[in-house]
């Protein structure tokens, strides 16, 4: 039998229990037609590049695929029919990577890494002085202070005292 990789996209309006049904739908479909489903990963609602029939986000899922061609071509014919995918691509691999997908990891290093600065301004500054984010502002000391002249502070005087 042949691997496969098959990614399919749902509409955003149905759930994220009712993603997994199709999933588990078409998993079942290949798998009375002889062949085996070895890892289902749901990637989850995520934004489209652009719009698929008036929808903005869709739901992902990968299926890899241990099958006969003839598994994955019922497969790929329920999916045209169903209302709720949108898209899907099938591709013929020469082996499955192990471990999640790189969706998956990029995912889990995101959730690391906590805000979205990385946490390198979470001590103020970018060198911890407690400057903020910016060391422009010239707070810093790399500018002499501006020093007030004596002909400007009679002006000012001026013209607040009333006529």
């Amino acid at each position: 039998m042949a691997l496969y990789e098959c990614v399919l996209i749902a509409r955003q309006d149905i759930s994220s229990n009712q993603a997994e049904g199709l999933v588990d739908q078409f998993s079942e479909i290949v798998e009375t037609n002889g062949g085996k489903v070895t890892k289902k990963e749901m990637w989850g609602l995520r934004t489209l590049a652009y719009r698929i029939k008036k929808n903005r986000k869709a739901h992902y899922a990968l299926l890899n695929l241990d099958a006969p061609p003839a598994a994955v071509a019922e497969m790929e014919r329920n999916l045209r029919l169903n209302e709720d995918v949108l898209r899907y691509l099938t591709l013929r691999v020469d082996e499955h990577e192990e471990g999640p997908s790189i969706v998956l990891q990029a995912r889990e290093r995101r959730d690391d890494r906590g805000g979205r600065d990385g946490g390198r301004f979470s001590r103020g500054g970018p060198r911890g002085d407690g400057g903020g984010p910016r060391g422009d502002r010239g707070d810093r000391g790399d500018r002499p202070p501006r020093v007030e002249s004596a002909e400007e502070k009679p002006a000012e005087e001026k013209q607040e005292t009333p006529a």
